[in-house]
């Protein structure tokens, strides 16, 4: 990612500029400048001394000026986890008749690799990981990582409650050649922050691929303060945060005490949280619409956000309107199957929506543009 600014340098050299000092004054009061080979200056040699030290000023301030861009712009590209900036899908896991629709979750990688996703993340709670069995969990991810075949990056989603399930599940990733892992907040046990730390710390110690911290206290019931990311960061192979908190004070407080990188978790935060330097999303949404989220991240990365802000606007009203109709995954698994990509079929205690939600979803997708398939 790179510092996007602008640097005005008042050009002084060859002539200086006066107000109402007795040396010139232009017509309503604006500045005159004054050539440096001109009778005043030659006869005022003190106005020779000014100049030149108002000139070295100039250029001193906008060497200083420039080091500190520099510096901005070296210390964002040297984040931890800068590999996986830009686009994440936490792919759907497809189902029918209550088994894993292997065909048609293979047809979802190949969708995302089409649309240019830079990563993959199978078995997140999009993926539906908590109905998953251990063989399902881990044949999952290795079919996916199998069928990428290195064409984008595999973020394998092995977090658990338990430190010792998510060690297993993790390792196995791993060998299978995940590029990293989404290690989500232990939930419902809910630890103290020094578990927080003990517990991702194991993970990293043992199994040494990167790793991204997931803090959803929506989810796990607890956040992982910044002050606890903060001592994580200190890890090597702990390198990226998918901030999912929905606030901006602790995405700014992470981004100013670690090197990590910041990945948003909520499809709707994305733009705001690049804005403070957060590098890309893990989305729900680009499950729909890849392409539209690549032309948003390319923007703001690009130093463009007006474009950025027309795009993100534009998804948005997608976003609030699909994802508000029920818990993350039922409403983007009814809209793949609308768009004819998916079963929509869900494991309990997931349920459908309801006919009016579904009406709903439906005229959110047709006034997206997005080509619904009417029975």
């Amino acid at each position: 990612m790179q510092l996007r600014g602008r640097l005005f340098l008042l050009p002084c050299i060859g002539g200086i500029t006066q107000r109402d000092h007795g040396l010139g004054v232009s017509q309503a009061g604006k500045p005159k400048v004054i050539p440096a080979n001109s009778d005043l200056v030659s006869k005022h040699p003190a106005i020779v001394a000014v100049a030149g030290w108002i000139e070295s000023v100039i250029i001193w301030h906008s060497v200083f000026f420039w080091t500190v861009a520099f510096v901005m712009d070296k210390s964002m590209a040297q984040r931890k986890g800068s590999d996986f900036a830009g686009l994440g899908v936490a792919i759907v896991t497809p189902f029918r008749d209550g088994e894993v629709d292997w065909k048609a979750l293979k047809e979802q990688v190949e969708f995302q690799i089409a649309a240019g996703t830079h990563f993959l993340v199978p078995c997140g709670t999009t993926g539906e990981s908590p109905t998953l069995s251990h063989e399902e969990h881990e044949r999952v991810i290795g079919e996916v990582i199998q069928w990428v075949a290195g064409r984008c990056k595999v973020m394998a989603g092995t977090g658990s409650n338990s430190t010792a399930e998510a060690l297993r599940l993790t390792k196995r990733a791993a060998k299978e050649g995940a590029d990293a892992s989404l290690q989500v907040a232990p939930y419902y046990n809910k630890p103290m922050q020094e578990g927080f730390y003990q517990h991702f710390k194991r993970i990293a110690e043992e199994v040494g691929i990167p790793h991204c911290v997931y803090n959803i206290p929506g989810r796990s019931a607890k956040n992982i303060e910044p002050e606890t990311i903060a001592r994580l960061a200190e890890i090597p192979n702990i390198t990226m945060v998918k901030e999912a908190t929905g606030s901006l004070d602790q995405c700014s407080q992470i981004l100013n005490t670690t090197s990590l990188t910041v990945l948003s978790g909520d499809d709707s935060l994305t733009l705001p949280m690049m804005s403070i330097g957060a590098e890309g999303v893990i989305s729900v949404a680009g499950n729909l619409v890849p392409s539209d989220l690549l032309r948003m991240l390319d923007a703001a990365s690009s130093g463009d956000y007006r474009r950025a802000a027309e795009w993100h606007h534009r998804l948005f009203s997608l976003c609030r309107d699909m994802l508000s109709l029920a818990t993350n995954p039922i409403p983007i698994k009814e809209a793949m199957a609308m768009l004819g990509r998916d079963t929509g079929e869900l494991r309990l205690p997931m349920t459908p929506l309801e006919p009016a939600q579904r009406e709903k979803l439906a005229s959110t997708l047709d006034r997206y543009g997005l080509p619904i398939r009417r029975a």
